[in-house]
């Protein structure tokens, strides 16, 4: 069984010199820059798309698979610290991120991110094991990205079909996700902040099942009793 894979609040004052020690080596990374989103769930996706369309965002990513593995120390530092490191798998592209603690508790999720492109990503897996961390947790979604040409830089929403729902994830100032959830039909109490690691928690909680890996073939986890 794997543990929550959620992060808990701890202290993280050493944490960031550690993982630049981590990370240094395998990229040039850019600099930490404030990462700002909600999550909101689809009870009818193909209106939500119909909608986007009708405000004028239009496909800039077209659909694609990602596979996401977080990874963490063995005695759970980075959960603990409220922090994560994740690396990504889409296509041809690999990307490593780092995240730090949540800098809020409001209705938004905004925290530090430093994000890079890395050329192998299961070279780059295996480098963090000989660096002594594990595979923590595993998920997989397929993502659609979507933008308006009058938006703010880096201001995006992301259409993520994943095993447990479908669910949109948007990206940008605090005003703009309020002006764009609010034209897509959603209210403030209907913004969720949870990542897809605690969604998935939650998900097995209510199914009766023994978190593993949020994947598909049927949703990775185990029902109690088995």
């Amino acid at each position: 069984m794997r543990c929550d894979p959620s992060p808990a609040s701890s202290s993280s004052a050493s944490l960031s010199a550690e993982l630049q020690q981590v990370i240094g080596p395998l990229c040039c990374a850019r600099e930490m820059r404030p990462e700002i989103e909600i999550k909101l769930a689809l009870q009818d996706p193909a209106a939500t798309l119909r909608r986007l369309a009708e405000l004028g965002f239009r496909r800039v990513h077209r659909r694609s698979f990602e596979q996401n593995t977080l990874f963490d120390f063995p005695d759970s530092r980075l959960r603990s610290a409220d922090s994560l490191l994740r690396l990504r798998l889409e296509g041809r592209r690999s990307r490593l991120t780092f995240k730090g603690p949540r800098l809020n508790h409001d209705r938004f999720k905004e925290r530090l991110e430093i994000e890079t492109d890395v050329r192998d990503g299961p070279e780059t897996a295996r480098i963090l094991v000989a660096l002594g961390l594990r595979d923590a947790f595993r998920y997989e979604k397929f993502r659609t990205v979507y933008r308006r040409r009058a938006d703010p830089d880096h201001a995006e929403v992301a259409y993520d079909e994943t095993p447990i729902g479908t669910y949109l994830e948007l990206e940008g100032p605090r005003r703009w996700i309020d002006e764009t959830a609010r034209a897509l039909g959603f209210r403030r109490r209907e913004y969720i902040t949870a990542s897809y690691g605690r969604l998935y928690f939650d998900w097995c909680q209510a199914q009766g099942r023994e978190p593993t890996n949020m994947v598909f073939l049927g949703v990775s986890g185990k029902t109690k009793g088995e």
